[in-house]
């Protein structure tokens, strides 16, 4: 089902937010393409960043376009950057370019510190699978950041375990189901893996890949919060229903206990993202060798798509007196295969690029040395990402989720994690409101 993104534009963001503390400066929804975005001599561009070594890959780019200079300061990411953006657009002094998580972009986008550069550089969507750009046009004519990286959803296993205990890699939810089940009548002392209470982002990657949109908007600028909706409450009373069975453990997971059940195999698998090899680097260094990576088990048997947790975005602000430079510099940084190895090399990313997915540019992870198309593989699953349906007061519903979920993981009942959703959909919506965004509950 579509997400209406076809019938988003800045406008359409801006109206939806009535007040001026929800909105910013709204009287500048009218400009909001950074003016001309030209300048007629030298540039010089500021980006905030918190990827590690980007200031190494910016130098490259500097080295080859001295009269388009980029200098990257360097910047906390999660809520405390967004909060920083929204008062630097306040004061009109946003920077050039902004390194944008894609859950974060209409927040910003409602608050007027992004700017639509689809003009300068719409012509590189061809180089990112339709669910990852899917992430960044809020309409099929507006786009406000090009990709960096993504975090597609997989499915990681112990398979030194599950060859001991015959366990089966899940190509469904349901076979998932009965290898849980399976994993704990062979291993008492053991679970399959655990749902985490602290960990919002991991399911909403399973709600996207179930089909829910939390938030979609129309042309007129209301908002429809559906977190409640049929695709949630499927996989809240999934886990939940493992859970409370008792072969799926309740504990979150980062913690000294998670790393120790990693470590000494009472967790045999892991549903997470591409970036998981490195974790587990230092979460369970005895198991170097042992793990593999398998796609993530489906909902109807024959379909191939997957959530995301985590990835990022280069965009220009509004308040940039040189927007078509920032673009073009951040399209060079995502596409460009020398400014690609080196966000690989220096930031240690998985690029949203699809080129630079797989070749010479990501090598099989040191912690896989088993699994030579770790990459090939990954590939393949990046590709069947599905676009996210981000509102402008995600962190609120995450904030939800944590304390309603972290309750409903504690009491290891399944109807308390059904109840968990809706009180994720009370708070998002009620939040909305008291904003003063058009809204509405599906």
């Amino acid at each position: 089902m579509s997400i209406h993104r076809h019938q988003i534009n800045r406008r359409t963001v801006l109206a939806g937010a009535l007040s001026v503390a929800a909105a910013g400066a709204l009287a500048a929804c009218g400009s909001s393409d950074s003016g001309s975005g030209k300048s007629s001599g030298p540039v010089k561009l500021t980006y905030w960043s918190w990827a590690p070594g980007m200031e190494k890959v910016a130098a490259i780019w500097n080295k080859k376009n001295p009269d388009i200079t980029v200098t990257v300061s360097k910047q906390a990411s999660g809520g405390e950057m967004i909060s920083k953006l929204i008062t630097a657009k306040k004061a009109g002094n946003a920077p050039d370019l902004i390194q944008v998580e894609y859950q974060s972009l209409p927040t910003l986008v409602s608050n007027d510190v992004l700017a639509d550069i689809a003009k300068y550089a719409k012509d590189v969507k061809s180089s990112f699978a339709d669910g990852v750009w899917g992430m960044v046009t809020l309409s099929s004519d507006a786009l406000y950041a090009v990709p960096q990286d993504s975090g597609p959803l997989m499915f990681y296993y112990r398979e030194d375990l599950f060859t001991k205990h015959g366990l089966k890699v899940p190509t469904t939810w349901d076979e998932f189901a009965e290898t849980a089940r399976a994993a704990k009548k062979a291993a008492p002392d053991a679970f399959l893996t655990t749902f985490s209470s602290q960990d919002s982002g991991l399911f909403a990657g399973l709600a996207q890949q179930a089909g829910a949109k939390w938030w979609t908007v129309d042309d007129g600028g209301k908002w429809t919060v559906d977190i409640a909706g049929d695709a949630t409450d499927k996989v809240a009373g999934f886990w939940g229903g493992l859970v409370e069975e008792g072969v799926i453990d309740n504990q979150p997971m980062y913690t000294p206990a998670w790393n120790n059940a990693l470590n000494k195999g009472t967790h045999l698998a892991w549903v997470s993202a591409v970036w998981a090899p490195g974790v587990l680097v230092s979460s369970a260094p005895d198991t170097k060798g042992k793990w593999s990576m398998a796609p993530l088990p489906q909902w109807n048997a024959g379909e191939n798509v997957t959530g995301s947790w985590g990835g990022s975005s280069t965009g220009v602000s509004t308040d940039s007196k040189n927007a078509e430079a920032a673009a073009k510099f951040a399209k060079w940084l995502n596409t460009a295969p020398e400014a690609l190895a080196a966000l690989v090399k220096e930031s240690g990313i998985y690029p949203a690029a699809t080129a630079a997915q797989s070749g010479s540019v990501l090598t099989t992870p040191a912690f896989f040395p088993n699994q030579k198309d770790f990459y090939d593989t990954a590939a393949k699953i990046s590709a069947t990402t599905v676009a996210s349906a981000w509102g402008p007061n995600v962190q609120t519903a995450y904030d939800a989720f944590t304390d309603s979920f972290g309750k409903a993981a504690k009491s290891k009942k399944k109807a308390k994690f059904l109840s968990a959703v809706g009180d994720m959909q009370s708070q998002t919506f009620a939040d909305m409101k008291k904003q003063g965004f058009k809204v509405t509950e599906a």
